[in-house]
């Protein structure tokens, strides 16, 4: 295990711990839409949240390779074990070529929290566009839609993935977190130099007709907040987060989340979303915007196209 690991572990330990102390005692949480409806559903992002949504980790992580067999789709099965725990990753690959773009949205979420928008509505933005991926095929690129498990618990599947699988046809990584809320796309944890995955990421998002910082945004470094791509950016691939966020709270959210420790005493008066249902009890589908989540697959369609050329 590495420094870096250990750092990682830790952190999701702070943040499972920090959570099931907050989330104590809160609202109770709706209850989950049978798997059943889901699947008869009209497949769009919205009614495909309600896959995971208000589930149990462990009902979450049975319900994606569920809905997988029954629409016929052929994955792969990656379980992991170690001293921090245990888990399954589903891998589904589509199209063909040399070159892979991995796009990530973990199937977890954190004690107490529905967690709709973080994250059961990213992985229903990768199932929806599992559908058109499936129709049409993508041009010049694999597409690997990757499903991780205990990315709560400091990017536990996402790194056993990392160590488990070759890695050098991928070109970039996303992870897609709380996708559910907002108007303006962001891409996080980017540098200051972009390379070239970069560069066709923000191409892509230019070519929809999007502005620079109004319709997208990219950003550097974020100091507390992370997910699954970290796991493959320590592994010398070029990954970001993505997310969407409300415009209107576009320098309330830059406050919030580069300024950490200032926003802990914030956390207690007013959050702006969408954190103000992240990690608690009110994280429910019930707060989920279907511009939102149509945006972000507008978007991923766009990425995919992109890289592809």
């Amino acid at each position: 295990m590495s420094l870096r690991d250990v750092g990682f572990y830790l952190r999701g330990c702070l943040n499972s711990g920090l959570t099931w102390v907050l989330n104590r005692g809160g609202a109770a949480a709706e209850a989950p839409v049978p798997l059943e409806q889901v699947l008869a559903g009209d497949g769009s992002p919205l009614a495909l949240a309600g896959l995971l949504a208000g589930r149990s980790n462990e009902a979450r992580e049975a319900a994606v390779p569920w809905y997988l067999e029954r629409r016929g789709v052929p994955f792969a099965r990656r379980p992991f074990r170690s001293f921090e725990g245990a888990g399954e990753n589903f891998v589904v690959e589509v199209g063909e070529g040399d070159r892979v773009l991995v796009l990530i949205a973990h199937h977890d979420a954190v004690p107490g929290s529905p967690g709709a928008n973080d994250n059961a509505a990213a992985v229903a933005v990768l199932l929806a566009l599992l559908d058109r991926l499936a129709r049409r095929g993508p041009r010049g690129v694999r597409v690997r839609l990757l499903f991780t498990a205990a990315e709560e618990r400091g990017y536990l599947g996402a790194r056993a993935y990392v160590r488990q699988e070759r890695l050098d046809d991928v070109v970039g990584a996303l992870s897609l977190e709380l996708c559910g809320i907002g108007d303006a796309l962001a891409v996080w944890d980017a540098p200051e130099v972009p390379p070239r995955f970069l560069q066709a990421v923000a191409g892509s998002l230019d070519a929809l007709g999007l502005r620079r910082d109004e319709g997208y945004h990219v950003v550097g470094r974020v100091p507390v907040f992370g997910s699954d791509h970290r796991a493959f950016a320590a592994a010398g691939v070029p990954a970001y987060g993505l997310t969407v966020v409300p415009l209107r709270e576009a320098e309330a959210l830059r406050r919030f989340v580069f300024n950490p420790v200032r926003s802990v005493f914030r956390t207690l008066v007013r959050r702006p979303p969408p954190f103000e249902t992240y990690h608690t009890p009110r994280d429910a589908v019930g707060t989920l915007e279907a511009a939102a989540l149509e945006r972000v697959g507008r978007a991923l369609d766009a990425i995919v196209a992109g890289v592809g050329r």
